[in-house]
This record gives C-alpha cells, sequence and structure tokens, in this order.
C-alpha cells in the first residue's frame, strides 16, 4: 500500500529527527565516557530510540531523552567551577532549541538567568536547524568565566572595600529556598513516576508525589534545583501540568555554606522524597481518600494547600 505523500513525508521528517538525536547521544557519550561526565537520566527513552531509527518499531517514541552534562571548569578568577548542563530534547529538535539549563553554585540567580539568555540568543543564532547540545557546551566553557567575573571581585576585595560595598546598593546574591506545589490532571504512567522519584533524588528534593488522579507533586529545595526539576518534568507528555503554588525564601549567602545549608534543611517541611498513596479506590484504583491526604499535609504544616488545590477546607 501506497502511503499519502503527506503522511509519508512525516514519517520521513521524525526517522531524520530520531536519527540526529541518537548520533548525537552516542557522540556524547564518546566525548564523556565516564559516569561522572555524562548522565542519560532515561535508559528506556534512549531505548526506544534506538529501536525506532533502526526499524525494529515503527511507533514514534513519545518519551524524550534527557542528559545532564557535568564538567569542572578552571577560569583567570575561580578555579574547579563545577557545572552542570542538563538538556531534554523535544520531538521537534533540532528544528527547535531543545530545552537546555546550566546549574552552577558560584552564579547568582540574576547571573544564571543572564547566561541561559545569552547562551540561547547564540544557538538560536548559530545553530539553527543543526544539533546543538555540544556547541552549546562549548559556549559555557567559553564564557562562563564572563558571568563569574562581578561575584570573584567582590569575594576577592579588601575587607574595609567588601563592608563598604555591602552596605551600598549593590546587595550580596541571595541563594532561594523554594517549594513547588505541582498539579497534573492524572499521574498513571510508571516511567513517568520512577523519573519523579529518581529525579528528586538526584536533586537531593524532598516532599511527595501522589499518583492517580489528580496527581500531585510537591518539591522543596534550593530554587535552581526544584527549576530543574520543572524544567525535566514539564516536558513530558501530560493532559495538563501547572505549578499551581510555590513558596521561595531568600538566605543570606553571606553566611557560611554549612549554616546555608543547615537554615535551608530547617525549612523543609518533608524528610526525603516519596511516593504517598492515600487508601487507593475507584474501578482502575486511581483516586485517592483526599480526607487522608489533608491529614498528610497538615502534620507537615501545609493544611492550607489543601483549598489551593481542591478549592475546600480540608477536615
Amino acid at each position: 500500500m501506497t502511503l499519502p505523500v503527506m503522511e509519508s513525508s512525516n514519517i520521513m521528517a521524525h526517522l531524520e529527527q530520531a536519527e540526529s538525536h541518537l548520533a548525537e547521544i552516542e557522540l556524547l557519550s564518546s566525548m564523556y565516557p565516564g559516569e561522572d561526565e555524562l548522565v542519560i537520566t532515561d535508559q528506556l527513552a534512549v531505548a526506544e530510540l534506538r529501536e525506532y531509527v533502526e526499524g525494529a518499531t515503527d511507533t514514534y517514541p513519545l518519551s524524550r531523552p534527557h542528559i545532564l552534562i557535568k564538567q569542572k571548569l578552571d577560569t583567570d578568577t575561580v578555579k574547579g567551577v563545577n557545572v552542570t548542563i542538563s538538556c531534554t530534547y523535544s520531538s521537534d529538535y533540532p528544528n527547535v532549541l531543545p530545552e537546555i539549563a546550566v546549574r552552577c553554585p558560584d552564579l547568582s540567580r540574576s547571573q544564571q538567568a543572564q547566561l541561559h539568555s545569552d547562551m540561547n540568543a547564540y544557538l538560536s543564532e548559530s545553530c539553527r536547524g543543526d544539533v546543538c547540545v555540544l556547541s552549546a557546551v562549548e559556549w559555557v566553557k567559553d564564557n562562563v568565566h564572563l558571568y563569574l567575573t562581578d561575584k570573584s571581585t567582590s569575594s576577592t576585595a579588601a575587607p574595609g572595600k567588601k563592608e563598604s560595598r555591602s552596605t551600598c546598593s549593590s546587595p550580596q546574591p541571595k541563594e532561594q529556598f523554594s517549594r513547588l506545589w505541582i498539579y497534573s490532571h492524572h499521574i498513571y504512567n510508571k516511567r513517568k513516576r520512577k523519573n519523579i522519584l529518581e529525579w528528586s533524588k538526584e536533586l537531593d528534593l524532598s516532599g511527595f508525589s501522589m499518583p492517580g488522579k489528580p496527581g500531585i507533586i510537591c518539591v522543596e529545595g534550593p530554587q535552581s534545583a526544584c527549576e530543574d526539576f520543572w524544567a525535566r518534568v514539564k516536558v513530558l507528555t501530560w493532559k495538563k501540568i501547572i505549578i499551581r503554588h510555590r513558596e521561595d525564601v531568600a538566605m543570606d549567602s553571606r553566611r557560611a555554606e554549612a549554616s546555608v545549608t543547615d537554615n535551608m534543611d530547617s525549612l523543609r517541611r518533608f524528610t526525603g522524597f516519596e511516593e504517598a498513596m492515600f487508601d487507593p479506590h475507584g474501578n482502575r484504583g486511581n483516586h485517592m481518600n483526599l480526607g487522608q491526604l489533608y491529614q498528610y499535609l497538615n502534620e507537615r504544616g501545609c493544611g492550607d494547600v489543601f483549598q489551593l488545590y481542591f478549592g475546600i477546607e480540608g477536615r
């Protein structure tokens, strides 16, 4: 049977995109062979991609590969800068840019935002229609020092000048603690549930996820980690997923690192991250006992969030 021209061209376009995804991932794997250099967070997604490219299946994979590239960079001003580049492939890549996020503990929130803006502008101009993850890595290597300058200058200034600067109009950048309350129409898929658990552990986030209909996810911890988690989760295939509510608390980055960490941990309402089930019922066992959910939230000082989700007060 001859396929209509439009359907045939779509199949070829999907195959070309899948081939470019797989070729790039294999190239990156050869360039960064160490387990601490390249992390493929969803091996199943890559396996499905390979099966499609090799003709083992005619079904275009819906899962989206996600990779982390971890680098320790030396700049003129700072040695041993830890940078993690997170990339989530979209089905239309390389026709559109993938979702790329850069995490660096030496950058303030504003510096990180500026880096992302400049990097995306460069990729949009230089890599349109071509694979670009390696270009993004090289751009970060070449340019990250430009965004560290202000912070490194203030940290190496003489004590007297440093004090004077802190009392003027340029406050020290602050770490942020965040808590995201995410709502999904439903969470059934086992792979998604596995990703949620693994990503929260990798990013050192606490909280919980409630599968079923509706689905609820709460993550808390450093703001950059929460944003990374959300960037990964939201690009999965969902009927509906939104951040229903968020809480942000500024931390004083001038304090000792251990003190900031302890203070951040004291703000956590949850110990670790878990998948929580509350007396599943219904024909498919996909509805939870909302009364038990309210008690669970209330015990952790989060009972007021229940009304934000469901529009009624818990009891």
